[in-house]
């Protein structure tokens, strides 16, 4: 079996003591993609009933760093707008880029698909106070601004995908609007939720991957999402492969609430036991395009190891870090430094620097990929230039004995020690 590495691939046959090949257990439709769209759509047939023609509707869609099948599902979503009454010209595509740059003509034509150039397409500033309005705060006091197009529409539709996430959760459904459609400060306020309140008082443990209750950054975007009240959601779940293997649609809550449990039961992968040694591949380009990408493989495949064991982490991050702040974070050198820093001067990659961190100090990291040695090094972790020499490393971490798992496609299946 091969691990993916960018474009190449290393050959996981060398890993001793190996216990287990760690996989999601999701099979692709024989059907396609299209029959699983158009039936999770008739859920929304009692929504679609209450639109009118004349109505002027905005539909939420995920930006190109997130792929959610947008070509396939979003033609059969305006379709069936149309036999409800709704002209073309009534309907816009707002891109939830949270705080992402804007996107070119061509990643518009790849998220809309059949529609680009019959749809208006906006891109969402999260930096521009006349397109944003203020519509109230959250319970842990978290101000929401959101898009004006969001807010002067008629009927709001919110589509994406749904996945794990390493501290709201799980993406998809309500995160369209926030962060989606957000003001940069609302998105800081949720995130920075994920710390308990306090100095030096560290993450909150239920802000973590694949829980909901009692998380606080997901709750702060359930609150902002109801003060839009969307008329229905549409969600997809990919296979790593990213076909859509499951879509769900209709309420937004309760719609999101049964992907979730799908996503849940089918990529968590259950494990009688920790290993002493994990060997995570983010699944090659694009999935370890970066390291801020590659983090959730890193993230989960920690899941499945030992107190001060061993992960190997294949992710070749051929455009660096993914924010040209990410690694001045690591200045500092020390967790309650470091969490001193970030609740001063709150960002999101910090967040993500910090979580590297910690895992960095709990753990022992061998990262093989093409960043700088000596920042890798900076990081916490020790580089390595291939699979081989990342396990000769390892050997001299681990007893003679050692346990493996390995994990193909870290960033999508959650081990979970039973």
């Amino acid at each position: 079996m091969l691990l993916k590495y960018g474009d190449t691939a290393f050959d996981c046959g060398v890993v001793k003591g190996l216990s287990e090949v760690i996989r999601a257990e999701v099979s692709e439709p024989a059907t396609g993609p299209e029959p699983l769209v158009s039936a999770a759509l008739d859920a929304c047939e009692e929504h679609l009933a209450l639109f009118q023609r004349g109505e002027r509707v905005v539909i939420v869609t995920s930006d190109i760093t997130r792929y959610t099948g947008s070509e396939i599902y979003l033609p059969l979503l305006v379709e069936r707008l149309k036999r409800a009454g709704i002209k073309e010209s009534d309907i816009e595509i707002v891109i939830a880029l949270g705080i992402h740059r804007k996107q070119t003509d061509a990643e518009h034509k790849k998220i809309a698909g059949a529609l680009y150039g019959r749809i208006r397409i906006t891109d969402h500033d999260c930096d521009d106070p006349g397109k944003l309005v203020y519509l109230g705060k959250t319970g842990n006091g978290v101000g929401v601004e959101i898009n004006r197009r969001i807010t002067e529409a008629d009927r709001v539709i919110l589509t994406g995908t749904i996945g794990f996430h390493y501290f709201a959760g799980f993406s998809g459904g309500r995160k369209a609007i926030l962060p989606g459609v957000a003001s940069r400060q609302a998105c800081m306020a949720s995130h920075f939720a994920v710390l308990n309140p306090g100095e030096g008082n560290g993450k909150n443990l239920r802000a973590t991957t694949g829980n909901l209750e009692g998380n606080p950054v997901h709750q702060a975007m359930d609150e902002a999402c109801a003060l839009v009240s969307p008329d229905f959601i549409f969600n997809t779940v990919l296979s790593p492969d990213k076909r859509i293997v499951a879509a769900f649609a209709g309420d937004w809550r309760e719609a999101f609430a049964a992907g979730c449990r799908y996503y849940a039961e089918h990529f968590t992968c259950r494990l009688a036991a920790s290993a002493d040694l994990v060997v995570v591949s983010c699944g090659g380009f694009p999935k370890d395009i970066n390291f801020i990408q590659a983090h959730k493989s890193m993230e989960y495949g920690c899941q499945a190891l030992r107190e001060g064991g061993v992960l190997v982490l294949l992710a070749e991050c051929r455009d660096g870090y993914g924010n040209a702040t990410f690694f001045d974070w690591f200045r500092h050198r020390e967790l309650p430094e470091f969490e001193a820093a970030l609740r001063r001067h709150y960002e999101i990659n910090g967040q993500t620097a910090y979580s590297t961190l910690y895992k960095a100090q709990r753990y022992r990291v061998i990262l093989v990929s093409s960043l700088p040695p000596e920042e890798v090094q900076t990081m916490g972790m020790s580089p390595a230039a291939s699979l081989d020499e990342a396990l000769a490393k390892a050997a001299t971490m681990l007893p003679r004995d050692y346990t493996a798992y390995v994990i193909p496609e870290g960033g999508t299946v959650l081990p979970v020690i039973s």
